[in-house]
């Protein structure tokens, strides 16, 4: 079936009855980027699209304390779709929620919200944020018992087909679904690596484009299921190999026409596209633990795989941090390169918006662009360009994180707080644990 489009909550009872859906899936992200939900029977739809669902708040990473647990989930009915028939299952309806407090006040660690607050701030100033992702993915075997395993079902490569690419049917059959969810596919292929993928769809607003990609997330691992695969957006699940990007197009629409476009300047690009670059770069390694949250994350920002590792912008090469595609006109756009898969959506673009508008409204210079090779460079020479570097690891990445005040205020205080914890946390406990890397570099030689 084709996406239902916005309907209202009567609309949507009326088409759950007409299509036999038996359950209503009430979906969110927790502060992580975990996917989160709560299943309601064909008795309750009303009452969950009223907004009337509760769920403990507690039980759930970064939200609420035990003593004001209670939570309301607040159905977005335009983000309503019917989830693809599996055989022999119920029909099951999905609409992405944000979370409010008992009283009906937004609550303050709703990442969605989060994003919304951050595309009225860019409303008020008359500019409407686009972004289009390219979000990648592997495919791994499963042992007998279901266990995922990082044995790839092929040896393919970039845009390899069938038979080497033995995962063109599970990738056709994700294309397939999401279409029937009123998603607009644009290209699926092979990727680099051996098991790797990617399917784009359409650019769209911030906040449509997140729960999109949340919905991606859903559909890939489902229908790596089904065919006894096991789908992981781990940024580098793999030695050796290129890692999992979520590259993030990017730019600014105001009344209409594409505030990034000027036929008349260098480049073709505006001011308002310089300063948004200039934004980016200066707010990069401040916003890098949200874009790449995992420990896991940089091990794939390393040189050698295509994954920038330095802070400056080209207008060709794929090697900095932000790159500016060829196309102009409504398609003039910029291309951030760090973002991996593993992020909370509704949190990274948060801030990659809030730091290009910050660019915006503080004129801010990115500098001349770097069309040479930068992997190819010397340290001297790269100091002598002034390239800065990404952090080099998540430990890194939140001292910065704690030194750019603008993620303070982009996240709130609630949330920030939340997150800086966890990932402390996280990288304490890697830090005390030992690897089977040191063992195999240390126990028979000390």
């Amino acid at each position: 079936m084709a996406g239902t489009g916005a309907l209202t909550s009567d609309e949507i009872v009326r088409l759950c009855k007409q299509e036999r859906v038996r359950f209503l899936r009430l979906q969110f992200l927790d502060i992580l980027g975990t996917s989160k939900s709560v299943e309601v029977p064909e008795s309750q739809f009303a009452k969950a699209l009223a907004g009337e669902i509760t769920f403990d708040g507690s039980s759930i990473e970064g939200f609420t304390r035990i003593e004001e647990s209670d939570m309301l989930l607040r159905p977005d009915a335009a983000s309503f779709v019917l989830l693809p028939v599996e055989d022999g299952k119920d029909r099951v309806g999905r609409v992405i929620c944000d979370i409010a407090l008992p009283d009906g006040s937004a609550f303050s660690g709703c990442t969605r919200t989060i994003l919304r607050r951050v595309s009225d701030a860019a409303s008020a100033r008359s500019f409407t944020p686009m972004l289009g992702t390219e979000a990648e993915f592997f495919l791994f075997e499963r042992d007998p018992d279901g266990s995922p395993t990082i044995r790839t079902h092929d040896r393919a490569a970039y845009f390899d087909l069938a038979p080497i690419d033995r995962g063109e049917q599970c990738r056709r059959r994700i294309v397939d679904d999401l279409e029937a969810m009123g998603f607009e596919v644009e290209a699926a292929h092979h990727e680099v690596s051996p098991g790797q993928h990617e399917i784009d769809f359409k650019y769209d607003e911030a906040v449509s484009t997140a729960d999109k990609i949340a919905t991606f997330k859903l559909v890939v691992r489902r229908v790596a299921l089904e065919h006894d695969l096991h789908a992981t957006f781990m940024p580098k699940p793999l030695n050796g190999v290129a890692g999992s990007g979520m590259h993030t197009h990017q730019s600014l629409f105001r009344d209409g026409h594409n505030a990034f476009d000027d036929p008349k300047a260098e480049l073709g690009l505006s001011a308002t596209a310089l300063h948004y670059i200039g934004g980016l770069l200066e707010h990069a390694k401040g916003m890098c633990a949200v874009t790449n949250p995992l420990i896991n994350s940089y091990k794939r920002l390393v040189p050698g795989y295509e994954a920038p590792t330095n802070v400056v912008w080209s207008e060709r090469n794929r090697s900095p941090l932000v790159r500016i595609p060829e196309r102009r006109g409504i398609g003039t756009r910029i291309e951030l390169r760090s973002p991996d898969p593993s992020c909370n959506p509704y949190l990274a673009f948060a801030v990659m918006i809030a730091a290009g508008l910050d660019g915006v409204k503080r004129r801010t210079d990115p500098g001349p662009p770097i069309n040479k090779n930068i992997f190819a460079m010397s340290h001297r020479e790269k100091r002598r360009l002034r390239i800065d570097e990404l952090p080099t690891d998540l430990r890194d990445a939140v001292r910065w994180m704690r030194k750019d005040p603008l993620m303070r205020e982009t996240l709130g205080e609630h949330v920030y707080e939340h997150f800086v914890q966890a990932k402390e946390a996280a990288w304490n406990e890697y830090s005390a644990t030992v690897h089977p890397w040191e063992l195999e570099r240390y126990l028979a030689r000390y």
